[in-house]
């Protein structure tokens, strides 16, 4: 099942951004909004579903290709797409708990208990685009995908930093206070910087 599109207002309040599943149909939609870096140096969103010896070998095209692969080989798409202006702007990565198979081996990041849950592992949002509502947008529109497709959980693992301010590459799993306002509550933090926070869907 493919949840239609969510529209919802920016935090600016001047445009709307549309949240899609990435299918393959939209997969050059992706590959403008990664550029030739894959978001960040040749990740293409596959830290978390690679043992660190595959992550670090495959970075770049392998890594493309193997997102690739996943969108057009499984009917569940492996995250959305948040589009404003009919340009994708944001992507955030989610699934089931188990596709990601870092979390497990994660001492930090580990199962809380044995409930199943879904994962929100990572946000991206284009540079110009970013401080204007795209990480909430991809975050509620994560929660309505997940709970369309039978999740009663979402959880998330942002960052919760020391300062004010913080570099955009350590932000890729979302800051923390974003996730408070879209109603994640925070259930376990063994890093001073880094709670597991939930969502009931």
């Amino acid at each position: 099942m493919t949840p239609k599109a969510k529209r919802s207002t920016s935090a600016t309040g001047h445009a709307t951004l549309s949240i899609h599943p990435l299918t393959p149909e939209r997969w050059n939609d992706l590959l403008k909004l990664f550029g030739p870096r894959g978001a960040c140096g040749g990740c293409w969103c596959m830290h978390w579903r690679l043992t660190r010896r595959e992550y670090e070998a495959g970075k770049g095209a392998a890594h493309r290709d193997a997102l690739r692969s996943l969108v057009e080989s499984r009917s569940l798409p492996p995250g959305l797409l948040a589009y404003r202006d009919g340009q994708a702007v944001g992507w955030c990565s989610i699934g089931p708990r188990a596709d990601f198979s870092t979390l497990a081996r994660s001492r930090i990041l580990k199962p809380v208990d044995d409930l199943p849950v879904w994962s929100l592992v990572c946000l991206f949002v284009e540079k110009t685009q970013r401080q204007n509502g795209v990480s909430r947008a991809l975050i509620d529109g994560a929660a309505k995908f997940a709970a369309d497709h039978g999740a009663a959980i979402l959880e998330a693992y942002p960052v919760e930093p020391k300062k004010d301010t913080m570099p955009d590459v350590f932000a890729f799993t979302g800051i923390a206070s974003t996730f408070r306002r879209a109603g994640f509550q925070e259930v376990a933090r063994r890093s001073e910087t880094r709670p597991v926070m939930r969502k009931a869907l």
